[in-house]
């Protein structure tokens, strides 16, 4: 019989490890892959081209929102995608459904909890905690997330690096390419997102945005002058 081969996606080594005891307890004998970031997640992608499913944190270095969702959706549509994360807002949950996610597991999940929705999304089907039935994600939003899955796994580094305030020459270097190069990854990507500029291309990118779960909590807290 064959292994079981997984990719947990979370910047916190702890929480990986604990992930992947959790995976162990749950699936028995898996072939477990990590990765921290984006940038790494698309190394292991491509490596693991063979992996049953991936488990992915919402918010990881080089992620804006659901772009990482979408990205995998994008180039990797027949891997399952199950996000894992402390946020448990119901409309967070049935936006990342509607993206495409196959699970949306909360990260306090118990073990057995963990077990149900890994074997409903290796039987094909979709899990989600009872509570999230909500209504769906905004057309444009959808809309947005299309476009983004056209761009090639190099322009979607280089936007996100936009989308850190990085400036062509620094995406330059990081990526080691040229700037004449990244220019022509910036013209490409503003077609395909049907944007003219880079502040365009940023606000569009942030219709994908999910607060963190701090900052969705910060928002309902009172003003201390109310």
């Amino acid at each position: 019989m064959n292994r079981r081969k997984v990719i947990v996606a979370d910047d916190h080594p702890l929480f990986r490890e604990a992930l992947s005891l959790a995976l162990r307890q749950a699936l028995g004998d898996v072939v477990i892959a990590q990765a921290g970031s984006m940038e790494e997640l698309q190394q292991v992608t491509a490596e693991h081209d063979s992996a049953d499913l991936v488990l992915l944190d919402l918010h990881m270095p080089g992620v804006q929102g659901f772009s990482a969702l979408v990205y995998l959706r994008a180039h990797h549509p027949e891997l399952p995608v199950c996000l894992i994360s402390a946020n448990n807002n119901a409309v967070v949950i049935q936006r990342a459904l509607d993206h495409g996610a196959a699970a949306f597991i909360h990260k306090s999940a118990s073990v057995e909890e963990i077990r149900n929705a890994l074997e409903t999304v290796l039987a094909g089907d979709i899990w989600h905690p009872p509570e999230s039935d909500v209504a769906g994600s905004a057309a444009d939003e959808l809309d947005v997330a299309g476009r983004l899955g056209e761009l090639t796994p190099q322009q979607f580094r280089v936007l996100m690096m936009l989308a850190d305030g990085l400036l062509n020459k620094q995406i330059a270097f990081e990526l080691g390419i040229s700037e004449a190069t990244v220019k022509a990854h910036m013209t490409a990507i503003f077609r395909k997102l049907e944007v003219s500029n880079r502040t365009q291309a940023v606000l569009l990118l942030n219709q994908l945005g999910v607060d963190s779960p701090a900052q969705a909590a910060d928002a309902f807290q009172p003003s201390r002058g109310a």
